[in-house]
């Protein structure tokens, strides 16, 4: 067999390994990479890894893919210990995880994993992985539209600014829309005015803390940068250079912290990364904005103790009605700031509509909240402009849901100069 061998061309060099406890646990694995790169990779345990990494034949490697589950978890010092020769090489990763904690992910991730890829494996996921780091570098000089250049960002570090947050009390509830318009109308409020005053117009930072579902940068048709990912990754390395690296502008009055690309647990950053960033965001901004997943996870505590002001979208039915209750109690039990909950109606019943007003006022009465913000239904225009990517003041200047979030800003604005000014 030898001598048939030598009568054909060298054989592919090896481009890339697969690194497992037993590689056959991940058949789906072994049917991509075969699809991906044919016969240029190998397979290695985990300890004949570190061994090959020394060897001349490593030099060829892209990449490798550490396949790991939940049994590899009891000693993830191994698996740390051949991302960072792997790293010392120049080698990226890409862990395959199966059922493995998101805490052992995070860790993985902040020693120079570049990739995470769930297994089993969804269709396309390892191409675009390995796309992603065959992709030339620096990534930085090919912006994407005009509308997502990164503006420089000037480093204050001497502002207070005001904290909204807002969280959906059920799915659909208007909180995205809300926090997307609020914004976007709080970065205009000086800027209307013709004539030439020595007041600067607000800088405004919206933060999208849907990890898993944010549509911030769909709502905006803004890019979905990995710079997001790297930012919630490794937060104590965190200076103004990265934070502002993170952030794209819309229009180039609004900064957004969008999505990361991926989908990725909730409880992958920890209340001491959503505080750094909070804190960051909140010295550089006068306004700061935060869409937050309508689930409650560790760090909602966090937002809520920062936040000024936490709006809780809800609609007229029982799935809100239920849903807020829980929310109070949860409050209430653990001696949060319930007070600083402000509910939003969302599609909130016209004038001529009483059996609608009575409605919300029963609902109000059983839950012994106040309702403060009415907002009415907006209709296909909201939808639409959503789709487009455009705010509303944009798409449907005269939408009146634009109006009440237009003067929503406004009286938030307001608020706040005055208090600025008497102090």
């Amino acid at each position: 067999m030898s001598s048939s061998v030598a009568l054909h061309a060298d054989p592919e060099p090896i481009v890339a390994c697969t690194i497992a406890r037993d590689v056959q646990n991940f058949d789906l694995l072994i049917e991509d990479m075969e699809a991906e790169l044919g016969e240029a990779w190998g397979d290695l345990s985990i300890e004949d890894a570190l061994a090959f990494f020394v060897q001349p034949d490593a030099d060829a490697l892209e990449f490798v893919a550490i396949a790991m589950d939940d049994q590899d978890e009891a000693d993830l010092s191994k698996v740390a210990g051949v991302i960072r020769a792997a790293g010392e090489k120049g080698i990226k990763v890409i862990v395959i995880a199966e059922e493995v904690s998101p805490i052992a992910l995070h860790q993985l991730l902040k020693m120079g994993a570049e990739e995470f890829v769930p297994y089993p494996l969804p269709e396309g996921a390892l191409h675009d992985a390995i796309e992603r780091l065959r992709a030339p570098e620096p990534e930085a000089p090919v912006l994407p539209d005009a509308n997502a250049q990164s503006t420089p960002l000037k480093a204050d570090d001497d502002r207070e600014a005001v904290i909204l947050a807002v969280h959906p009390m059920a799915g659909g509830t208007g909180a995205t829309t809300l926090a997307v318009n609020l914004a976007w109308e709080l970065s205009q409020m000086d800027r209307t005015k013709k004539k030439k005053e020595t007041k600067t117009p607000p800088r405004v930072c919206l933060l999208d803390f849907g990890l898993q579902f944010g549509s911030v940068a769909t709502y905006l048709d803004l890019p979905r940068r990995d710079a997001v990912y790297e930012l919630l990754s490794d937060t104590e390395v965190m200076d103004h250079e990265i934070f502002s690296q993170a952030l794209v502008t819309f229009d180039d009055d609004l900064h957004v912290l969008t999505a990361p690309p991926d989908m990725l647990p909730l409880d992958i950053v920890t209340a001491e990364d959503i505080e750094r960033i909070v804190e960051m965001a909140r010295r550089n901004f006068d306004y700061v904005v935060i869409d937050m997943p309508n689930t409650v996870v560790q760090w909602t505590e966090t937002v809520l103790h920062a936040a000024h002001v936490y709006f809780a979208t809800l609609e007229l039915d029982l799935r809100s009605a239920q849903n807020a209750l829980r929310m109070i109690k949860a409050l209430k039990s653990e001696e949060l700031p319930v007070e600083k909950l402000r509910y939003v109606l969302n599609r909130a019943p016209k004038f001529t509509d009483m059996s609608g007003k009575s409605r919300a006022k029963r609902l109000a009465e059983s839950l012994d909240i106040s309702i403060e913000l009415h907002l009415p239904d907006g209709g296909k225009p909201v939808t639409q402009a959503c789709d487009h990517g455009m705010p509303l003041s944009s798409a449907a200047a005269k939408n009146p849901l634009r109006k009440e979030i237009q003067k929503l800003a406004k009286s938030v604005h307001d608020l706040n100069q005055a208090e600025a000014t008497a102090n």
